[in-house]
């Protein structure tokens, strides 16, 4: 653990992407009066005791975003979440041991998740929920000291994210495992929170799920 005045959990949100299947930025759509990405990084912030950090592709355009959440860009555009997770835990590593990423177009994440998720990693490197038969990697812990063997992957161009659990220690996260925690059970009963949108569809089904 780190020391009772030193950070112990970052958050780690990837703004990157094209957007391409939405049609416009994600980060940018509205979210009850917000942009999505604000949105996002204020979830975090409220369960979160260290720096929140947003990572973007280079000359990215993004939203304003709220006080005290920092902005790193990727060293090089398109190689997807990998490069965005090797970033941002080197850019939290020397505040936090263990940082929760995700990424912009998640907006259902609930703080309930992120806790139990982050307190499920005991003494491995990555807590990694698989919901819905999928590996949900930009919903899962990691410990900030694995950023350089992120970085090391990407510089190999080994960006499937599935190489670098390969390096580490994980913990499997299954739904009984997740919903095992009663806050959890009653705040976010069908892990909705691992839901991502990608298209106008995805959006407008987010959104009346919210509103329910």
């Amino acid at each position: 653990m780190a020391a009772p005045d030193q950070p112990t959990v970052a958050g780690v949100v990837l703004a990157g992407g094209r957007s391409s299947r939405m049609g416009r930025p994600k980060a940018s759509l509205d979210w009850n009066g917000t942009s999505l990405l604000a949105h996002v990084t204020t979830t975090l912030r409220r369960v979160v005791d260290g720096p929140v950090v947003v990572v973007a592709s280079p000359g990215q355009e993004l939203p304003p975003l709220p006080d005290g959440v920092r902005r790193v860009d990727d060293p090089q555009e398109g190689l997807g979440p990998m490069q965005g997770i090797a970033t941002g835990l080197e850019a939290v590593r020397a505040d936090a041991p263990v940082a929760f990423v995700t990424a912009t177009d998640m907006p259902l994440l609930h703080p309930a998740f992120v806790r139990r998720v982050v307190g499920l990693l005991d003494d491995a490197d990555v807590a990694m929920p698989m919901v819905y038969g999928r590996r949900q990697t930009l919903a899962a812990a990691y410990r900030t000291a694995i950023a350089g063997v992120a970085r090391e992957l990407v510089a190999e161009m080994h960006l499937d994210p599935g190489v670098l659990l390969e390096r580490c220690r994980v913990v499997w996260l299954d739904e009984p495992v997740l919903l095992a925690d009663p806050e959890l059970e009653a705040a976010d009963p069908h892990l909705d929170s691992v839901t991502s949108i990608d298209t106008p569809e995805d959006y407008a089904a987010a959104l009346a799920r919210a509103g329910a």
